[in-house]
């Protein structure tokens, strides 16, 4: 192995020999934010790009971690310390011709949802082309990754070093759930998440996914900033 999948096998390894993880799945009913994200997209003129869960998502999680700033955090191994960050530094983990990388959105917490769609976007066209910047594939805080389409069930995304965390998106799918006793047909998806256990508990870490939850099935609650 050599270039860029040789620089991608030893973070792997690395993060996954040095990180404890802890893997937390939790389920999501999303009939309203599909119902929101295509009446959005049903407004876009003809051939513009649409909106995918990703920045929903990215969103609610600016929101949610004002709650959790443990999660978006760096381990500085050299120092033996723990660096929480007040901006959130988002990487996007992307599929490229040569591998996995993780452009980044910086201070994400100032964007709204169209310019975070927008830059996330952008940021991942440019680490596909090889035409990303080494500030946009540097200083994430907190990643988040989606294998779209092919998103199975559940994942257990490792971690991006030195980060504490990662937020896994599975595939939507419509099917049979109970409400009120009632048989509905409602849109849900699987959020599958790792954190490093050595600094984020595994209660806190599933009240985060929980809050973040929260937002996702009542999607107003995202542009409610409290």
């Amino acid at each position: 192995m050599i270039g860029l999948r040789r620089v991608i096998a030893q973070r792997m390894s690395e993060a996954k020999r040095n990180i404890p993880h802890f893997a937390y799945v939790e389920e999501l009913d999303v009939t309203e934010l599909e119902s929101l994200r295509r009446h959005l997209n049903g407004k876009l003129e003809r051939g513009a790009p649409t909106l995918t869960y990703l920045p929903f998502l990215a969103l609610a999680l600016v929101r949610v971690l004002r709650d959790f700033p443990q999660c978006n955090a760096h381990y500085d191994a050299e120092r033996g310390v723990i660096v929480r960050y007040g901006a959130v530094h988002l990487g996007v983990a992307t599929q490229t011709p040569d591998g996995l990388k993780v452009p980044v959105v910086h201070d994400a917490q100032g964007l709204a949802l169209w310019d975070l769609a927008g830059e996330m976007r952008r940021v991942s066209e440019a680490a596909r082309t090889n035409k990303a910047t080494r500030d946009e594939l540097s200083g994430s805080t907190i990643t988040i990754t989606s294998l779209g389409k092919l998103g199975g069930i559940a994942s257990t995304p490792i971690i991006n070093a030195p980060e504490v965390a990662i937020i896994g998106v599975n595939r939507a799918i419509e099917r049979p759930v109970v409400i009120d006793g009632a048989i509905a047909i409602r849109r849900t998806m699987n959020l599958s998440s790792s954190f490093d256990h050595r600094f984020v508990d595994g209660y806190d870490a599933a009240a985060m996914i929980q809050a973040l939850k929260e937002c996702l099935e009542h999607p107003a609650t995202i542009f409610i900033d409290t």
